[in-house]
C-alpha cells in the first residue's frame, strides 16, 4: 500500500507550484494502485494548514474540495492507533529522532501501522523506518 506525505499534496493542489503536474502524476500512480493508497491524517491537517494559512473562505473551499477529490479517488485516510503515543516515544528514543523529524516519525508510523508499505515524498530527509520504503516519484528516485 502507498502512503502520501504532505509535500506531494500540497503541490498537487497549488498550481504555482513547478512540481504541480509531476505531484498530480504521482496521485494519479497511487489512485490506480492495486494495492491501494492513503494518507497520514497528519499529513492531511499539515496540507490544509499550509494552503489555507491565508485564511480566505476560498481557499478553505479549495482544499476540501481537493480533499474530496483525493476520497473520491480511493484515498483513505489513516488515524492514528491505539497506544500511537507509547510506540512513538520508544521509537523516537531508540532511533534517535531529533527535532523536525519527530513529525516524520509520527506520519511513518502511522501509515506503516495502517498497512503501507512505501511512503511517496519529495522530502529527501524523511524519516526512514525499517520496512517503509520511501519514494521520492518526483525524482523518480528511492
Amino acid at each position: 500500500m502507498i502512503a502520501i506525505d504532505t509535500n506531494l499534496l500540497v503541490y498537487a493542489h497549488n498550481p504555482a507550484s513547478p512540481q504541480r503536474q509531476a505531484a498530480q502524476v504521482a496521485l494519479n500512480r497511487a489512485a490506480q494502485s492495486p494495492q491501494g493508497w492513503g494518507i497520514a491524517l497528519p499529513s492531511m491537517v499539515e496540507f490544509w494548514s499550509i494552503v489555507t494559512r491565508r485564511g480566505n473562505a476560498e481557499a478553505a473551499a479549495a482544499a476540501a474540495q481537493f480533499i474530496e477529490q483525493l476520497q473520491a479517488a480511493g484515498a483513505q485516510v489513516w488515524l492514528p492507533q491505539p497506544g500511537i503515543v507509547e510506540i512513538w516515544r520508544e521509537t523516537a528514543q531508540r532511533v534517535g529522532i531529533r527535532g523536525v523529524e519527530a513529525f516524520d516519525l509520527q506520519i511513518a508510523l502511522i501509515v506503516q501501522a495502517r498497512g503501507a508499505s512505501e511512503i511517496w515524498t519529495h522530502d529527501r530527509n524523511f524519516t526512514r523506518l525499517p520496512g517503509l520504503l520511501v519514494v521520492d516519484p518526483i525524482l523518480g528516485t528511492e
